[in-house]
């Protein structure tokens, strides 16, 4: 497996799971719990890429929440206020499918994220590609690696 020359589409997640801008919050957390997912694309109504929303962000939402003062009479009623487009990140960086891996760490290092949409040349969400993918491709990369080493040195100790 030549790793350097993987291409997003190869590791990304497709279609993304993704949440409307107008949802509450508490359906990000019931998405991202279902899934076990990090992060949401944030569509429109038109099903545009407005944003991505974290489960960082919506950790901090929570914290907001609960220091708050909360209705003795309505205590659910905090959370059905906040919804995405109020928490999430707006105009996320992007990435295409045809983009090498290495600008995907490149991207994630000099922004310090773990996810990425990744969109086609008319900005239409194909999928996201997160550093679960990366590290998945690393493990299996050093897996193979190791596996042809092993087989090597027991082709090298091997009788004649």
């Amino acid at each position: 497996m030549q790793v350097q020359e993987t291409r997003v589409r190869e590791i990304m997640t497709s279609p993304a799971i993704v949440v409307h801008q107008n949802a509450h919050i508490n359906e990000v957390q019931a998405l991202m719990e279902e899934h076990g997912i990090r992060r949401l694309p944030v569509v429109d109504d038109d099903g545009r890429l407005v944003g991505i929303v974290s489960a960082g962000d919506l950790r901090e939402a929570m914290a907001v929440i609960a220091a708050s003062v909360v209705n003795p009479y309505a205590p659910e009623a905090s959370e059905e206020w906040l919804t995405v487009d109020e928490i999430m990140t707006p105009n996320p960086i992007t990435i295409t499918p045809d983009e090498p891996i290495w600008r995907v760490a490149e991207l994630f290092i000099r922004h310090k994220i773990g996810g990425l949409p990744v969109v086609d040349e008319q900005g239409d969400l194909l999928g996201i590609v997160t550093e679960s993918d990366l590290l998945r491709l690393v493990a299996e990369a050093w897996r193979s690696s190791r596996e042809g080493a092993t087989r090597s040195e027991e082709d090298a100790t091997a009788p004649e």
